[in-house]
Formats: structure tokens, C-alpha cells, sequence
């Protein structure tokens, strides 16, 4: 057969080195409704143990949500379960354009188009409005997504080091000659949980000429006072040429995502963009939830306001107890550990404590940058951090690591 015993051995032989690296990523299986507190199976075939889950997405609590699932419910029933077709062939439906309207107004933009998800986004967006005569200026810690599609693109690929702006000056003026520039970062970065410095980017941009991509899938529905994400918080809505966002997060945490911005960009993204092309339409019943997402979203701040209140009780909690921890306003709070075997030992003494935390490492997060990377969501209630604060403070006393700061725990554990 054309998969020998000897390819067969190759690939063993690499995934047993990634094993033997500490970098092996296992699954945990969840059996409820994404929520603070959710019943796993871990390991596999396991019994299942009740933990408080401190790595999701769920920013808004909105993901296990009965106003969510009703109005999902009533999508399924109205506008059936798939759309088996694309969306400019028999795919769209009038609840995808009122969706693509709602995001816009809540955006701030001139106009919207949905993807399958925001990694479809990213990755059918700069091929679309780019070309050969054009570069791209991006951040040196944009997600993985935002690289995928930038490798689509033949524009000039260039960077600057990260939230540096004296660096992205001088690559803006270095660029001068091309057609266009293009400025890509993160609102919030998904590992470190910053902000990027979206004022002082779009005051280079409309010096240089350049436009300005950010990728709100971190911020959108609780970043900024009402929520609208970063370009609010830091007081250019309106001004970001391309915004893409995911409803796969804070946004009901289904899946599907969006491109919104000016209206000619989101134009040519209908035109060209191949993951909108050659994928399924975003499913009825996903589009139903996320409207009824929207209404909850624009109507109150309310679950915005715990989200931060939690936010800032985790991180108090945290320090008070003597963890290396990432400073930012985000509701993404990482641990740092920076060796990757003691990222996962202390995930598994965590779960094995009653609460669920990842560790995340290499190629995930830059070699030596190890961590457990916490979230929080307005969905947790004091109780849930209290219990928390204690399982890794117990964990913490076990591997002797609390009140250690960087240098000393790379020294004590290695990278």
C-alpha cells in the first residue's frame, strides 16, 4: 500500500518527539453546556469530574445562554438547519444581510460581509483588497489566522516589533513607494491579553497614508465602555478601514465571523475572497442566536461591567498570592511559567484540584514563553474565583513557585 510501514514509522517517530518535548497537546471531553462550571472526561474514558472552567472564550457567559438557544431554536425552525450552497449562488438568506447590518452599526463601519468563521476571515480578506503593489505592515504577535492569510496575499509581507510605534514609523515611511500600505494587528492579543495602541496607530496612518486593519475577536462585545471593542476603548471608532470579529467568542461562541469596514473593501471581499466564495453560507441557526446575541449586547452593558469587575477581582487575587502574572485591562490573564513540562504538570494538578486551565507552550506561544492562560467571563461568580485562587495557590506551594518572578523560575525550572 501507498502508506508504508516505514512512512507510518516516520510520522510515529515525529509525534513521539513532540511527546518527549513536553509539547503534547491532549483534549479534554466535555459532556454539558459551555458554562463556569462544566462536567469533563479527562482523561479519556474516565469518570467525570465537575471542575470550573477558567479557559474559555466565554467572555459574556452568553455560550450556554436560554434567550440564545430560543432564539436559535427559532432560526432552526424558520429558516431550516444548512443552506447547502454558497452565499452568491442560493445561500443567502435575509437574516444573513440583518446580521451583516447589525454588525455594522455595532462596529461603527460603513458596511459588513459574514464568513464561516473569522480564520476564513482573515484568510480571504488581504488577498482580496491587495496586490503586488501594495505591503503589509503587521504587528510581530498577530494571531496565527492573520499570518495564514497574509501568506495568501502577494503583497510585500513586513512587520514591526511588537506594540513598537517608533518601529512601525520608520517601516511606514521605508514604504512610502508602494501603492498601499497596510498597518494589521490584534485588538487584544490573545496570548498576552494587551491592547494594542490603536490611537496612536491610526495618527501614523493617516500621517503615512496607510490604512489600518485590527482584529477585534478579543474584544468585540466587552472591550470598551459599550462594548464595541478596542477601537472604541481607545477612541477611534469610525476610523479602522478593516475590522474582522468572530461570534465564536464572547459573541454566543458558536462559530462564524465577519470583515467590516469601508464599504468598497467589503465589497471586493464579495467579489474575491475565496473562503466566502468556495465555503458554506454560515448556518441559519447560528445567524438566529447571533442576532438575538446582538439585541442582548446592544441593549445593556450589564454582563460587560461584571466581566470587568471579575476581571479585576481575579487579577487582585492572583498577585496577592505571589504568581507571575502578565499585566494588561483584558479579561485574558496569563500565568507565566515559562517551561512547558511545568505548564502542563500544573494544568493537571489544577484539573485534578477541581479547576480547568490549559497550559499553552510551544508552537502555541514563542519557545520559552510557557504558561497557563486564564480568561475570565461574566459568567463566574465570586465563589467560582475564591475556589480557584485556592486550587492554584495549593498547586503553586506544590512546585514552589509563588513569589518567583521570571529570571528566578527559568533558573529553578529552565525554558
Amino acid at each position: 500500500m501507498a502508506y508504508s510501514e516505514k512512512t507510518r514509522t516516520a510520522y510515529q517517530e515525529d509525534l513521539k518527539g513532540i511527546e518527549d518535548a513536553g509539547l503534547f497537546k491532549k483534549e479534554r471531553f466535555i459532556h454539558a453546556p459551555q458554562n463556569a462550571e462544566i462536567e469533563v472526561e479527562f482523561p479519556e474514558g474516565s469518570a467525570l469530574k465537575s471542575v470550573i472552567n477558567m479557559c474559555a472564550n466565554n467572555y459574556l457567559g452568553l455560550s450556554g445562554n436560554q434567550e440564545v438557544i430560543d432564539a436559535a431554536h427559532a432560526g432552526l425552525d424558520s429558516r431550516g438547519y444548512g443552506m447547502s450552497s454558497v452565499r452568491f449562488i442560493c445561500g443567502t438568506q435575509d437574516i444573513h444581510r440583518e446580521l451583516e447590518q447589525k454588525m455594522t452599526e455595532f462596529l461603527g463601519t460603513e458596511d459588513t460581509i459574514l464568513f464561516p468563521s473569522c480564520m476564513d476571515a482573515n484568510a480571504g480578506v488581504f488577498e482580496a483588497v491587495l496586490n503586488e503593489e501594495d505591503v503589509m505592515i503587521a504587528d510581530r504577535l498577530v494571531h496565527a489566522s492573520i499570518i495564514d492569510g497574509m501568506r495568501l496575499c502577494k503583497a510585500m509581507n513586513d512587520s514591526y516589533k511588537h506594540s513598537d510605534m517608533k518601529h512601525l514609523e520608520k517601516k511606514l515611511i521605508l514604504h512610502q513607494d508602494k501603492r498601499n500600505r497596510l498597518i494589521i494587528t490584534d485588538g487584544v492579543f490573545s496570548m498576552d491579553g494587551d491592547l494594542a495602541k490603536l490611537d496612536e496607530i491610526v495618527a501614523l496612518a493617516e500621517k503615512y497614508d496607510a490604512m489600518v486593519f485590527v482584529d477585534e475577536s478579543h474584544a468585540s462585545g466587552f472591550i470598551g465602555r459599550t462594548g464595541r471593542g478596542t477601537h472604541e476603548h481607545c477612541g477611534v471608532l469610525g476610523k479602522i478601514d478593516i475590522v474582522t470579529t468572530t461570534f465564536g467568542k464572547a459573541l454566543g461562541g458558536a462559530s462564524g465571523g465577519c470583515v467590516s469596514g469601508r464599504r468598497e473593501l467589503v465589497e471586493l471581499c464579495r467579489q474575491k475572497a475565496r473562503p466566502y466564495l468556495f465555503s458554506n453560507t454560515v448556518a441559519p441557526v447560528i445567524v438566529s442566536g447571533t442576532l438575538r446575541v446582538m439585541e442582548i449586547v446592544s441593549g445593556s452593558t450589564e454582563r460587560r461591567d461584571k466581566l470587568e469587575e471579575n476581571t479585576t477581582y481575579w487579577r487582585q487575587l492572583l498577585d496577592d498570592a505571589g504568581f507571575d502574572v502578565k499585566s494588561g485591562d483584558s479579561p485574558i490573564v496569563p500565568v507565566m511559567l515559562y517551561n512547558a513540562k511545568l505548564a502542563q504538570d500544573v494544568a493537571t494538578d489544577l484539573f485534578a484540584e477541581g479547576i480547568y486551565a490549559v497550559g499553552f507552550f510551544f508552537p502555541v506561544v514563542p519557545q520559552g514563553q510557557a504558561r497557563i492562560r486564564t480568561q475570565l467571563s461574566a459568567a463566574h461568580e465570586k465563589h467560582h474565583l475564591d475556589k480557584a485562587i485556592a486550587a492554584f495557590t495549593t498547586v503553586g506551594e506544590k512546585y514552589g513557585i509563588l513569589g518567583l518572578g521570571k529570571q528566578e523560575l527559568i533558573e529553578k525550572f529552565g525554558m
